[in-house]
């Protein structure tokens, strides 16, 4: 009898049960009965009652006992009456009648249900059973509902996979088809759900598709929203890699037991099932059935890769044996029937892994869900690289590159990732030239113009490799060179290699032509350490950079720098203290190529003059000084790169006092005091020298003047300089702010002034130097303000003057010289006699309407009375600083200043523009500037000037207000028709006075042939600007209203206030940002829901945090949305396809949607199963 037969005796009842009938069960190992194919649960009880029913079933009537004792004790006991023997063998046969049927299967099945429970079998009593290892103590929540099964024993870590596996084969020779159903029921318990199929299931294979109908459904109605492979419970990591682990050690066994080849039926049945499973319309189905034959795959492709070594190196051994002198024969066929034995291995495997491709790959790898789509790319990865010999073919590699295209973001990475594993092999260039020359475009589009910068970045180490083995195009190259000027840091830090590399090569080029690393060599000589003025090979090096970097500047869509600084317009976009592109594009530069980090080699080859060279033309130095000559745009790059190291240098000193640890070594600190100290020296020779020969150009002028911003003067001090060095430094920055009118050097020379100030022992010279400044600036507007007609050159002395004495403003105190009378000594008769303040009042009155017929003479005005505004705005500054000291030491202050005079005057500026004039909105600006600026005094008041304070203190008067939310409105409409806003219309909106109707129109001439000429950065250049004007006049409205100085009055009190926030969801996340500080502080996201009370533990803790990161998410939705509504989108274009597609997505967590998304999905591929991606 069986262990599961009902009717086999129990062996302990009898005496002679040990010499009578001996079972082979008490040999082997204890059984499990959930290794027992097709068994079911029937019982819910505990323990110890179903360990009772077990032994019930073991012995189900005591009467078959009896019987046995008694027979087997005739001899001893005598013989009973005729009809208690019949009585007897009636019940006896009854009971074996009603185990006949169970009885009659192959061995060791049951179809009587039993439970889960592990049970061993009864011991003849011969010795004891060994005692069970216990289990590491590992938490698992996979089985928390299944303690018997193969899933169970796979999961629970009891026994290792490959033993669970070798058990699992055991019972497959003993009986398939309940070894089969096993398997197939954890699979389905892999799913997430507790559906089974039986034995009959099995047994009909062609049933399989209907009967995964039926489990489809029930599972449909069991409504399961999550499945243990993408789960994130706790238990869950580990999963995927335990049961991929099960399947491999399955396939290896029963290729170790040659079961894989000699029965086909193995793999068949289960593949039937798992290629069912993926193509369901459930998702956790068809994942996971995915990833269950995607794992049997990559099995089958160590196989592959094992039996073909196998046969090389049978087949080496055939080969030796009949080159021998005396050959054995008998090895020899051995040896042959060996490799036809292995090669019929390996044509079965490869059948296998044809079949698993066709039924599943091919139809999975373009899934609905993007995460089987990256399992799909993983594997084809893993076989093309286990096996080449199947896969490494343009029929099978093809596939990742038509995933390229994917719209998931990871599994484009997944495919780049891939194909990076391929391209690092050097031995695999010539497979993969036909993949190349076919997908090369897509790549370098995918470097270029990818939406995740992560992609981006991998997609241009990617092409490196390509670059590499020779397979990328000249063009290619230049189109990935030019994303060293990209605006995201990891594109950039990506290609610094790749353009290093191009440079190389450019160089290696150049060397080459003039004969040589060898014989230039000769002719230059050996090159002497701290001598940085002689030539030098690395020269070579920084001319092929410098040309590189102006081709890609040529090519690029926006011309030169920043629109070849076109205009005011352009100018007002660039943020104070942000870097240029070249300077971010240098940044990268400085770890890919070497050369840049000694700064003062490049330092020495700017300062060199190139323009005298040997008269003998046959000289190689002369070829070697004319090939490495720079021209004007080339020198401008180069002192870009060069300000770039001298602060890299400096950070990489600072940062090198600590180690990786974070301890500080007194060695490691006077090296970087060594360098630092060395550096400063340096620095403060060269920039003088470097001021001498490019402060005629005010682009080379102001790179130049950044190099003393990174001028540590303490250790200049320290190291106790002779100070003539830095007053001569001093006097060449004065000189480069006197003789240039461009704001770029006006603005780097005020930030080295600035610099130098902040250093208490050097303050005495550098105050010195700037009163020098105030009274050449002062004077020069004295005589030039003068003049009765101004002429175009005595205009454009003028603007720059006023312009000097606004950035001098900015960084000194200016009360005492905007106040100063002029002397009676002075030498022209016709200069004003009042003060610089007066002069620019005077100045902006006199300029209001600004009737310059000339486009260049007006816009100088303009500038004009832009850096007067600035001026005396600063001044007011200047006044409320001392003021506020005054109010702090309770010194009284005999009479109240007032900015009565000039507030009218810039009234009368925005009374006498135009809509949304840059003039009109600067002068609004200021004006709410100017009332903000004394607010303060009413937090700041002191009994000694009460009434100081409240002369200071003013409201923003009625008429200015209205002035003021005319020009806001005139601003909102401009960046409404720039961005394509619609806009929500305020009743009191008046047409008229908002805008000026011509403004409009040649605004939208002007818009209208950007678009046509296709000039879209320019259009993107002036929307970015329009938003900065509105945003920066709504910031200082925000500021006033919070100042309680602009919409006081009763009767219209909350009326900016409202118009403020009229239309803050239609003009984007920046205004709405700055709008929102109307209604206070903006509050930390996440701070309160972030948070869990002293009740709330478990679940509810863990709930209310991923409801916080939902909210969080969709906060972050809706500002993306409330950014593009109103948008007028045009039908069919890209951006109207985005908004679709965006709305299309599946947001998580609606399982019919995903249902209907797969359902679709499916039917498209029954429809179409054999056309594939790119046929």
């Amino acid at each position: 009898m069986e262990l599961s037969d009902p009717a086999a005796p129990d062996p302990t009842t009898s005496n002679n049960a040990t010499t009578r009938r001996k079972s082979a069960r008490t040999k082997q190992k204890p059984v499990l009965l959930q290794e027992v194919p097709y068994v079911s649960s029937v019982s819910n009880g505990s323990t110890k009652r179903k360990r009772a029913d077990l032994r019930d079933r073991a012995s189900p009537d005591p009467l078959d006992d009896v019987s046995d004792e008694e027979t087997s004790s005739d001899d001893s006991d005598g013989d009973p009456d005729e009809e208690e023997l019949k009585e007897k063998r009636m019940k006896a046969s009854r009971a074996r009648k009603a185990a006949s049927k169970p009885a009659a299967k192959k061995p060791k099945t049951a179809s009587a249900p039993t439970t889960k429970l592990a049970v061993r079998p009864a011991m003849n009593g011969t010795k004891n059973a060994p005692k069970p290892k216990k289990p590491r103590a590992r938490s698992n929540t996979v089985v928390s509902d299944s303690g018997t099964g193969l899933y169970s024993e796979i999961f629970s870590h009891v026994h290792t996979l490959d033993g669970v596996a070798a058990d699992w084969m055991t019972r497959y020779e003993q009986n398939p088809p309940n070894a089969i159903c096993d398997l197939i029921n954890f699979v389905l318990k892999c799913t997430g759900c507790d559906l089974q199929i039986d034995v009959h299931d099995v047994e009909d294979p062609d049933n399989a598709t209907s009967k995964l109908t039926d489990l489809q459904e029930e599972y449909n109605r069991l409504k399961i929203a999550d499945y243990p492979l993408i789960s994130k419970g706790k238990g869950s990591a580990n999963f995927r890699d335990t049961m991929t682990d099960f399947f491999h050690s399955l396939i290896s066994t029963a290729h170790a037991a040659g079961v894989l080849y000699s029965d086909e039926r193995l793999l068949e049945s289960i593949q039937v099932w798992v290629t069912s499973m993926s193509s369901s319309a459930i998702r956790p189905f068809r994942h996971t059935a995915t990833v269950v034959s995607l794992a049997i795959g990559n099995t089958l492709c160590s196989l592959a890769a094992d039996i073909a070594d196998n046969v090389a190196k049978t087949m080496r051994q055939k080969d030796s044996e009949q080159k021998k002198r005396i050959v054995n024969k008998e090895r020899v066929a051995v040896l042959q029937t060996k490799v036809a034995d292995e090669q019929g291995k390996k044509a079965a495997v490869e059948s296998m892994l044809e079949d698993i491709f066709q039924s599943v790959y091919i139809h999975r790898y373009r899934d609905v869900d993007f995460k089987i789509r990256v399992e799909c790319v993983t594997a084809l990865g893993t076989w093309i690289t286990t096996a080449p010999e199947i896969f490494f073919t343009s029929q099978h590699i093809r596939y990742l590159g038509w995933v390229l295209s994917d719209p998931s973001a990871a599994t484009r990475a997944e495919v780049i990732k891939q194909l990076s594993r391929l391209f690092k092999n050097k031995e695999n260039v010539g497979r993969l030239r036909a993949f190349t020359e076919r997908f090369r475009p897509r790549l370098v589009e995918m470097a270029s113009r990818d939406a995740e910068p992560g992609i981006r970045a991998v997609a241009i180490e990617l092409l490196d490799m390509v670059r590499e083995t020779g397979l990328l195009e000249p063009d290619d190259i230049d189109v990935i060179g030019k994303l060293i000027f990209d605006t995201e840091p990891r594109v950039r830090k990506a290609v610094a290699g790749f353009f290093a590399e191009n440079i190389t090569d450019l160089f290696e080029s150049a060397v080459e032509d003039l004969g040589g690393e060898e014989g230039i060599s000769e002719y230059l000589g050996t090159e002497v350490e701290d001598d940085y003025d002689t030539p030098r090979i690395a020269w070579l090096k920084f001319i092929c950079l410098a040309e590189v970097l102006q081709s890609y500047d040529a090519d690029n869509d926006g011309g030169s720098t920043e629109f070849a600084r076109n205009g005011d317009d352009t100018e007002s976009l660039n943020v104070g203290g942000a870097d240029s592109r070249f300077t971010l594009a240098a940044q990268a530069i400085y770890e890919g190529v070497p050369e840049v980090k000694e700064w003062e080699v490049l330092a020495g080859y700017l300062l060199y003059d190139h323009s005298s060279l040997p008269a003998d033309e046959s000289d190689p130095e002369r070829a070697f000084q004319a090939r490495c000559q720079l021209n004007e745009r080339q020198e401008i790059l180069l002192l870009e790169i060069l300000n770039v190291a001298v602060k890299s240098r400096l950070i990489e000193a600072v940062s090198s006092e600590t180690d990786k640890k974070g301890k500080r070594t007194k060695a490691r600190q006077e090296d970087s005091r060594g360098i630092q100290e060395r550096t400063a020296i340096h620095l403060a020779q060269v920039i003088p020298q470097l001021l001498k020969k490019f402060g005629s150009n005010p682009a080379t002028a102001t790179a130049v003047l950044r190099l003393e911003h990174v001028l540590n003067l303490e250790i200049f001090q320290e190291i106790r300089q002779d100070s003539t060095t830095y007053s001569s430094l001093l006097d060449d920055i004065n000189k480069q702010f006197l003789t240039h009118a461009d704001q770029g050097v006006l603005a780097e020379a005020s930030t080295a002034l600035l610099h130098a100030r902040s250093f208490e022992d050097l303050e005495e010279i550098t105050e010195s130097k700037m009163q020098v400044l105030w009274e050449d600036t002062v004077n020069s507007l004295r005589t030039l303000a003068s003049g009765d007609d101004l002429d175009s050159d005595n205009l454009t002395n003028l603007c720059s003057t006023v312009r000097r004495i606004a950035n001098l403003a900015s960084i000194s105190d200016c009360l005492t010289p905007f106040n100063a009378e002029p002397l009676s000594t002075t030498k022209n008769a016709k200069a004003p006699k009042s003060s610089p303040h007066a002069i620019l009042l005077a100045l902006i009155n006199e300029h209001l309407t600004n009737d310059e017929p000339d486009p260049e003479a007006a816009e100088e005005v303009d500038e004009l009375i832009v850096s007067a505004m600035r001026a005396l705005l600063f001044y007011n500054m200047w006044l409320a600083r001392s003021l506020h000291a005054a109010f702090k030491d309770n010194t009284p202050i005999p009479t109240a200043p007032s900015y009565d005079e000039f507030a009218q005057t810039v009234l009368s500026v925005m009374e006498s523009r135009k809509g949304a004039d840059p003039v009109r909105l600067t002068a609004a600006g200021t004006y709410l500037d100017l009332y903000t600026l004394f607010a303060t005094f009413r937090h700041n008041s002191s009994p000694t000037n009460e009434l100081i304070t409240e002369a200071l203190v003013q409201n923003i008067p009625s008429n200015a207000q209205s002035a003021i939310t005319s020009i806001f409105t005139a601003a909102e409409k401009q960046y409404a028709k720039k961005s394509h806003r619609a806009l929500e219309v305020a009743e009191d909106d008046s047409p008229a006075v908002d805008s000026d109707p011509e403004d409009s129109s040649s605004d939208e001439d002007e818009e209208e042939e950007d678009e046509s000429s296709g000039k879209s950065s320019r259009a993107q250049h002036g929307k970015l600007l329009a938003e900065k004007r509105l945003c920066e006049l709504a910031g200082k409205m925000v500021l006033a209203v919070v100042g309680g100085v602009l919409d006081w009055g009763e009767d219209e009190k909350g009326a900016v206030r409202n118009r403020l926030k009229l239309n803050r969801l239609r003009l984007g996340a920046n205004y709405k940002e700055v709008v929102a500080f109307l209604d206070g502080p903006p509050k930390a996201k996440g701070k309160a829901a972030g948070g869990v009370g002293k009740g709330n533990k478990g679940k509810k803790g863990g709930g209310n945090k991923k409801k916080a990161d939902k909210s969080e998410e969709i906060v972050r939705d809706d500002e993306d949305s409330e950014e593009e509504e109103g948008q007028v989108l045009e039908e069919g274009g890209e951006e109207d396809l985005r908004e679709r597609e965006l709305d299309g997505e599946d947001h998580g967590g609606e399982e019919g949607a995903e249902e209907e998304e797969d359902v679709r999905a499916e039917q498209r591929e029954d429809n179409d199963a054999d056309d594939l991606m790119g046929d």
